[in-house]
This record gives structure tokens, sequence and C-alpha cells, in this order.
């Protein structure tokens, strides 16, 4: 199957290398600068499943001349919108979307812009970043795609896309509850998000001061909450792993939105944190950690959105 994928960032970068890798037909739509540098220098990808470079095939939107099987669609919220639109000439009428973005919002998003048939659910788990000389480096060993028809059928098209990302060097899972495992992801990466960006700092040293610990699980709770008033309570395992994964003394983990944050760039406040906090509301949850943690990313982006129209 023909396979677009849309960013060649840490998250579309490696899991579109790892299959190029395999065997897979793989084209990335990405933007000029970035296509211009992997054509020069390759997609690098730094792993502790290996280390690999490859030259991509590369296109930008005004390259498509046609439809793709597979849209692999991995870009952040800041930039979700006009890949959507440089996307439209690749969809055709048996294309199938595989959106693997934070939270909820896109999947509605991307329904109304194609219609519901062709967008699939999708959750990724990695922990990547792209250094600064475009190479994206994998910080921790997880890495794996989840994927399924929302309907939660077995479908012969939900068959053909798993066979085709299967065995290629990551970890899949062929879903029949995809709406769940998205929640559990979202509970997850807002609630490391949370803690992080609003304590602003590492796990290990969130917990090394009095009450970082406390603060950290009552974080984890709020986003279970919300999650649990929507219809999609976390399963006590997942909700038991975070909590020893935000209390672990020592420990160097931080969320992707905190990382971001250091660096200046845009962070995904109103689509991970801010969307939650949207959908306690009308639930009428109590969540008062959330909401400090939005108005503390909310302000940042102000912030840096009036220093950069400044310079």
């Amino acid at each position: 199957m023909k396979i677009l994928v849309v960013g060649a960032g840490a998250v579309g970068g490696y899991f579109g290398a790892r299959l190029a890798q395999a065997g897979r037909d793989v084209t990335f739509l990405v933007r000029p600068s970035r296509a211009q540098h992997l054509r020069s220098e390759g997609l690098q990808v730094l792993s502790p499943h290996g280390d690999l470079t490859l030259q991509p095939n590369v296109i930008t939107a005004q390259e498509i001349i046609g439809p793709f099987d597979i849209i692999f669609l991995s870009v952040k919220a800041p930039a979700f919108d006009q890949a959507m639109e440089d996307l439209a000439p690749a969809v055709g009428p048996d294309t199938m979307i595989y959106p693997v973005l934070n939270g909820l919002r896109h999947i509605y998003t991307l329904a109304r812009r194609f219609g519901e048939r062709p967008v699939l659910g999708g959750a990724c788990m990695v922990i990547a970043d792209l250094d600064q000389q475009g190479r994206i480096v994998q910080i921790n060993p997880i890495q794996k795609l989840i994927y399924g028809e929302r309907s939660g059928e077995i479908t012969p098209r939900i068959r053909l896309f798993d066979e085709t990302l299967r065995d290629s060097g990551f970890d899949t899972e062929l879903s029949t509850t995809i709406t769940d495992a998205m929640w559990q992801k979202w509970v997850m990466l807002s609630s490391l998000g949370l803690i992080t960006c609003l304590l602003n700092g590492p796990i290990g040293e969130i917990n090394a001061v009095p009450y970082g610990e406390q603060t950290a699980l009552r974080a984890i709770d709020e986003c279970a909450a919300v999650a649990t008033a929507c219809g999609f309570p976390p399963p006590q395992s997942v909700l038991e792993n975070l909590r020893m994964r935000t209390t672990a003394k020592g420990s160097n983990l931080t969320s992707s939105m905190y990382r971001d944050l250091q660096k200046g760039l845009p962070v995904e406040v109103d689509t991970i944190l801010g969307d939650l906090l949207d959908h306690g509301r009308s639930h009428q949850v109590d969540t008062p950690l959330l909401q400090a943690g939005c108005v503390r990313l909310r302000v940042y982006q102000n912030s840096r959105q009036s220093s950069n129209q400044a310079s």
C-alpha cells in the first residue's frame, strides 16, 4: 500500500523511517525547508533499537499528483490546519487517514473535512525529539502504534492496514476499542504534561520537594476524573502504571509539552489540556490544577506571540 506520512518530525519521522526500512512504500509530505534538509542530509534516527539513516521519498504539497492508500498524520496541533489542507489532494475514495495527534478534537475536525469513513482512530506511544541537526532522537525504548475502526468493527480494510504496519520494527495493536485507547493516551499525556509544565521540572525534581508527589498524584486524579465523567474510565492498571512513573525518585521523565516549553516553541495547550478542561466543566468536574496548567501555558503562549510580533 502507498503510505503518505504527513510530517517528518519526531513521531512521523520515526515510524515512517521504520516502515521504509522494512520495505514499505513510504513518502513523506513535508515543508520545502524540511524537504531540502532531508534530500541533502537524509532522514537520521538515533534509537535504542538501532540507528539508521535513509534517503526518503519526500514531496511538498504542490507535488501531490494522486491519492494514497494510507495517510499517516503525525503533525502537532499548531500545524494541523495547514497539514489538513496540504494532504487533501492525496485523499481518494478508498484512502484511510490514520491520525496520531494528541487529544481527540482532531478526529472530529478530520471527519467534518473528509467525511466519517476515511478517518481511523489511532494512538501512538513513543518518546522522541528532534535535535538541532534535524535528527530524530528516540529517548525511551517504547514504540507502539494502536489503530482501529472507530466503530469497533474488524473490516477488510483495517485488516489490510494491520498487515501493512505489522512486522516493521515496532509494536502494533489492532484495537476494537480504539476510542478507549485514545482516551487512555489522553489521560496519560495530559497528566504528565500538566505535572511537568505547571510545576516546571522533570518528574524527579518535582518529587524531591515537599508536596511534589502529592501534587502530581492529584493532577492524575483530576485528568482521570474527567475521562470517567465522559464515559471512558481509565483501567486501574493504566492509572497505577502512571502513578508509578510520576512518583519515581530521581526520574528525568518529562513531557513533550515541557520540552517544547523549554525550547520556547508553541505548546499544545488547547488540544491536550484545554479541551480536557472543557470536557470536565461540561460534566461539573472540579479540576483546579488542570485549570491552573491551562492558565500558565496560555500566558506563555500569549507572551511568546507578543515577543514574536515585536521582533
